[in-house]
């Protein structure tokens, strides 16, 4: 053992032992000066009483910094660290042993801080998977009741014409029956494949591929494809497209789908010999595409509805499934693209933004 570690204050004891060592000899030398002083009795007597009290307070105020005040400011530590306050540290920097028990009761709130904050957010995750799971649960029951209401006039169709199919001599309405049955069929099926095709993109089953790619280009082949040479067309064709090449980076399949649905939607509501318009433009960085079609106004209030599935507007010529502009608001919701509907002085505008990249 060192020497230094014989005279070393490291611990409270030795601390308190030093304090009392050198009380004790502060009082033995000073009776002994009280006694040899030559004074009076009375006088003598007063100054060594004032000398003792002054060691009795300087014992007193050295107790209350090696021992009272540490285990105070541990015992509000401790009673914080109770109702699970970890804010404040203890603040015992001695070296001794409380200021090892801060040092510890410290550490061990940083780890208990810790082991919350990794608690909470595993409850978090959990709530979240409870949640997701729910809502999986929901989402199947609303697919299922959807599917049920929506399979009912199908359903019907196909089963009446079956039936008068089989009774019917006439080989001509047996054929024109069975067109039916298999037009409904078709229907059916592409509904289901449709809302089942929807009800992945909600869940998230089904992710998006981005690619890079031409968007004035791409535009071009598909309103050609719905719109150009069309035999029964009953509306006047306007376009407004850039005349140079604009890349975007988004899902290209996906993105047909939502020009299908907006173009055939705006198509099946333009007024005979009505303007159907559209539009493409490049404006600071971003695309800015809509498709007008003349035609009377939507109420304000059923423009939100527009979005949702299986609803149709009263108004609307066209009786489709109620689900492409669902579709079409899924799809860009997912890639976050800011789009809408707006009524315009004598018709419907449908709309979309989308970032251009280099």
């Amino acid at each position: 053992m060192k020497l230094n570690d014989n005279f070393s204050l490291r611990t409270v004891r030795k601390k308190m032992l030093m304090v009392s060592k050198l009380a004790g000899i502060l009082l033995i030398l000073s009776y002994i000066l009280a006694t040899r002083l030559d004074m009076d009795t009375d006088v003598s007597f007063a100054a060594w009483f004032l000398f003792v009290l002054i060691i009795v307070l300087a014992v007193d105020f050295l107790m209350g910094r090696f021992i009272s005040k540490p285990i105070s400011k541990l015992n509000q530590t401790a009673r914080k660290m109770a109702e699970l306050d970890f804010s404040v540290p203890c603040a015992i920097t001695s070296d001794d042993e409380f200021g090892e028990l801060a040092l510890s009761i410290n550490t061990m709130a940083d780890n208990l801080q810790q082991t919350l904050a990794r608690l909470e957010a595993a409850n978090m995750r959990l709530e979240q998977d409870v949640k997701h799971e729910r809502q999986l649960l929901a989402e199947r029951k609303e697919l299922a009741d959807q599917l049920s209401h929506e399979m009912k006039t199908p359903m019907g169709v196909i089963r009446a014409y079956a039936e008068v199919l089989q009774d019917e001599p006439d080989e001509a309405k047996k054929q024109k029956y069975s067109e039916i049955i298999i037009k409904e069929t078709e229907r059916m099926s592409g509904l289901i494949t449709t809302l089942l095709d929807l009800s992945a993109l909600e869940t998230g089953t089904l992710r998006l591929n981005p690619e890079r790619f031409d968007f004035v280009e791409f535009l071009e082949t598909v309103a050609g494809r719905l719109l150009i040479d069309v035999p029964d067309a009953h509306y006047e064709l306007h376009y407004e497209l850039p005349e140079h090449k604009v890349y975007v980076y988004t899902d290209k399949a996906r993105m047909e789908e939502v020009l299908d649905n907006l173009i055939v939607n705006a198509k099946k509501n333009v007024i005979a010999d009505g303007i159907l318009k559209l539009t493409l433009m490049e404006q600071a960085g971003t695309l800015y595409f809509s498709i007008y079609n003349q035609s009377p106004p939507i109420p304000q209030e059923n423009l939100p509805k527009l979005w949702t599935k299986f609803y149709r507007d009263n108004n609307s010529k066209y009786s489709g499934s109620g689900l492409g502009l669902a579709i079409v608001a899924q799809i860009l919701s997912m890639q976050k693209f800011d789009f809408g509907v707006e009524n315009c002085s004598d018709g419907v505008q449908f709309y979309f933004f989308i970032p251009s990249v280099s």
